[in-house]
Parts: structure tokens; C-alpha cells; sequence
């Protein structure tokens, strides 16, 4: 990271700079308000990336000013992140800046979060702080934020495999590429995957992809999904089982498996939500957002529709919006002092089962000493394979 986000006075300059920009920030609202009709006294803040990296949590991220008005702060990390780390930087403090935003939420949390978040607490030491999906070093963001919530990475490198196993795969094709394949959780999966298929006697193939932030861009690396996904299931059969590490990969992923007979076990971030729609050509009117059942069942039936009835699979609940949402509540209710802990892990555990409308079981990270990371929290969920008549009685 660039030297002059590290010394305490370009801190002071940045500060300063960023009080002038605020009120011209249309993201940024004038506080007092909650969805326009009660006073509140905070704001609670949300970085997520832009449409084209993460649509589903910045979609969330507006649901989440549609319910609460002024109180909720919305900005985002740029497509590029890991060589623009200082506009995360700036852009995350740029809402600490704002004395009156108490709580940032931060979902994905992608490379620079802890360097954003260290800039923050330079200024910021109270801010209650809350990441989803962390990508960096677990012993090392976990001392910055307050909650971590991620997917439990051991138990799906075991259950991922499992559901392909029941799908009728024969050989796994695992689409990542080297920055992800250096976080620690993608990298233990890996491990955990292999290990499985060896068991369950699956082909486990490693294919390098080209990564979404790099010179192809985004556009390149789903084309490469679209022109490789059928030369893998032409050379191992549609008994394939494929999986990528990335969420820009998923829709043509999704729509190369329906096309070749391929076998999609579910989502690198597990939701209905996460690119099944658009890979199956479905609209989610106003009335039905958030209504996880009606879009399961538009899955179920579009699934069954295209012959691939049994193919395609996911989770039930869709994990990184669901991340932002119980950041914005845990951080309400921590701020309205329903909580005093700044990791309640019990009022968390409610708040996602009350959004989930599941008993959930939350596990913690763990170390190689038999202890484990307390406030870094992982969830894991069954699955749905659509079209079998989980969803709609066939």
C-alpha cells in the first residue's frame, strides 16, 4: 500500500478533503431520517462492488436505502480492486468521514479491505465493522473487524463434492485462476475437494481460467467460460461436474452446462439469486424481490423446462446478500443498545435465521493450534437440485 495512507497527517489532509466532497456525494444523505418517517440519530454504511462484479450484494445494498431511507450510506470498490486498492481506501473512509455513520458493512470483502479498514480505524477506532466473504489472511483481518461471515469453506470442499457425487459426476473441473487460488479459504477447499473426489472415485481436473480482473477483463474471462466449458464436457463426457471460483463465471457456466448436459452442483457464493435468473432468461418483478420461494420456483420450473431437470443445484438461502442484511440489522441493533457486544454471536445467529427462515448452525474458523477465530463465523447450508421435485412436486 502506498506510503501516504499510512502517515497520520495525509490522514488528516484526506479527512479534510473528504468533509468538502461529502455533500456532493448523492450516496450520501443528509442524517435524521429512516425511510423518511422517524428520527434516528446514525447511519450505517455499505460497500459492496459494482454491478458487474457483484450484482446481487449491490442490489441488496439498495434494498437496503429502499427500507431505510437516509440511514443507510451505499458506495462501492472499484472492478479492478487489487491494484486499486486506495480508491477502496478512500472510498470507505470517505463514509467514515461522516460523523454521524456508526457501522460499516462490507460485503465482498474483497483484497484492500484490511488496509481500508485499518485507514478507518486510524480515524475512526469506535466504528462498528462487520465483512462478509473476506478474501484476505483469517488470522489477520479478524483482528480488524469486528464480525466475519463467510461460507464454511471446510465442510463445502466435502458437501460440493457429495452433491456432485449424488448428480451422477463422473469428473469435477475446478475453474480458478493464482490470486484466488492464494486465499486461504479458496486454496483449503481446493485441498478438501480433491481429497473428496479421490474418495468418491470422481477425475478431479484443475483448469486455469483467465482471471476477471486481469488484462481480459470480465468479458474475457466469461468468454473463455462459454468456449471452454464445451471442450471439457466434449472431453470427459456430460457426466462433468463444473465449478468456478469466481461469480462472473457462473452465468455462462450455467448456460453452457444446460446447453452440453453438464452438471452444475451450485454457485462459487451459493444463492438462488446468483446468476440462475439471468442464465435462464428470468425477470424478478417488483412485487417478488426478496421472495426467495417464488424465485425457487421459477428456477424449478425454467430448470425442468430445458431438459436439465437434476442437473442444476444451489443453496436455499442466498448467502452474501443475506451477509448484508444481517449487517445492517446486527449493526441496528448494536446501536440501539439491544446488544453491548460488538460480536453477539447469539443475536447474529437469530438475525440470519430470521432471514434465512432456517435453523442455521454457525461454526468458527480454526487454527492449526485446535483453537479457533471466535468472531470469524461460517455457515453451511443443504442443498436444492432443481427440477427433482424439491421445489414443485413433479
Amino acid at each position: 500500500m502506498n506510503n501516504k495512507f499510512q502517515k497520520p497527517f495525509a490522514i488528516i489532509i484526506l479527512v479534510l478533503f473528504i468533509f468538502g466532497m461529502t455533500a456532493c456525494n448523492n450516496d450520501v444523505a443528509d442524517p435524521g431520517t429512516n425511510g423518511g418517517d422517524e428520527e434516528t440519530t446514525f447511519k450505517i454504511g455499505i460497500m459492496t462492488g459494482t454491478v458487474s462484479q457483484g450484482e446481487e450484494e449491490f442490489m441488496m445494498a439498495r434494498r437496503m436505502q429502499e427500507k431505510y431511507g437516509d440511514m443507510i450510506v451505499h458506495t462501492t470498490y472499484p472492478d479492478q480492486f487489487a491494484t486499486e486498492q486506495e480508491t477502496t481506501i478512500t472510498n470507505m473512509m470517505s463514509m467514515a468521514a461522516d460523523e454521524d455513520l456508526k457501522a460499516i458493512v462490507m460485503v465482498q470483502a474483497v483484497i484492500g479491505a484490511m488496509a481500508a479498514v485499518d485507514n478507518v480505524r486510524e480515524m475512526r477506532p469506535d466504528m462498528l465493522i462487520i465483512l462478509g466473504a473476506p478474501a484476505e489472511h483469517p488470522e489477520e483481518i479478524s483482528t480488524r473487524a469486528d464480525i466475519l461471515l463467510t461460507t464454511d469453506a471446510f465442510q463445502r470442499g466435502i458437501s460440493i463434492m457429495e452433491q456432485a457425487r449424488d448428480m451422477g459426476a463422473e469428473t469435477f473441473v475446478h475453474y480458478s485462476f493464482a490470486r484466488h487460488l492464494s486465499v486461504e479459504s479458496i486454496s483449503s477447499r481446493l485441498a478438501i475437494l480433491k481429497e473428496t473426489a479421490a474418495e468418491f472415485g470422481i477425475d478431479f481436473v484443475e483448469a486455469d481460467a483467465p482471471d476477471p480482473i486481469g488484462d481480459q477483463g470480465v468479458t474475457g474471462a466469461q468468454q473463455f467460460i462459454m468456449e471452454d466449458v464445451p471442450r471439457k464436457v466434449a472431453e470427459y463426457g456430460p457426466n462433468t461436474a463444473l465449478f468456478a471460483t469466481n461469480c462472473s463465471m457462473m452465468e455462462p457456466m450455467i448456460r453452457q452446462t444446460i446447453e452440453t448436459g453438464a452438471i452444475f452442483p451450485v454457485q462459487c457464493c451459493p444463492s438462488p439469486y446468483h446468476a440462475l435468473p439471468g442464465a435462464l432468461g428470468l425477470s424478478v418483478p417488483d412485487e417478488n424481490k426478496g421472495d426467495v420461494q417464488w424465485i425457487l420456483e421459477q428456477i424449478d420450473n425454467a430448470v425442468y423446462d430445458r431438459g436439465a431437470a437434476g442437473r442444476i443445484a444451489t443453496w436455499p438461502v442466498p448467502v452474501n446478500m443475506a451477509y448484508i442484511e444481517a449487517g445492517v440489522e446486527y449493526s441496528i441493533k448494536f446501536l440501539e443498545g439491544e446488544t453491548t457486544e460488538r460480536c453477539d454471536e447469539d443475536l447474529i445467529k437469530a438475525i440470519l435465521e430470521d432471514i434465512a427462515g432456517v435453523e442455521i448452525t454457525l461454526t468458527h474458523w480454526p487454527l492449526a493450534d485446535g483453537s479457533t477465530i471466535e468472531n470469524y463465523l461460517m455457515y453451511h447450508s443443504d442443498y436444492i437440485t432443481f427440477g427433482t421435485g424439491q421445489v414443485v412436486p413433479r
